[in-house]
């Protein structure tokens, strides 16, 4: 027997690209995992570069597994993969910024100039 869709619920699949951001409506039933609802809902036919089972996927931007149940309205989330770390990006400012005389060389901290050292005072 058919399910209808009183039986079943809708979720959203979301996919984001610098350009562009797709969200893909599916309706699904009690149980559905969020890789089925995933498959389901066509993004990867729409992306095929996405490799979701080395991608990392969230619900309203909480990381949780590709087995986890679904419930309605929720939102999944296909995260791209990093193009660079955000630790050592900002590791690399703090070094260009004490290079430039911009912070000082032992604490990183900002170089306090006289019209700073005046704003204090004040």
């Amino acid at each position: 027997m058919e399910k209808n869709k009183v039986d079943q619920f809708q979720v959203f699949v979301v996919y984001a690209l610098p350009h562009e951001q797709r969200v893909f409506a599916v309706w699904v039933s009690e149980g559905t995992t969020a890789l089925q609802a995933i498959e389901m809902s066509g993004v990867l036919d729409y992306y095929p570069q996405i490799d979701i089972h080395n991608t990392s996927i969230g619900i309203f931007s909480e990381i949780v597994p590709l087995d986890h149940i679904v419930s309605g309205k929720e939102r999944i989330e296909i995260y791209r993969p990093l193009v660079a770390d955000p630790k050592e990006l900002r590791k690399k400012r703090a070094q260009k910024a004490v290079h430039e005389g911009r912070a000082n060389q032992k604490t990183g901290g900002r170089v306090r100039t006289e019209a700073t050292q005046k704003k204090k005072e004040d």
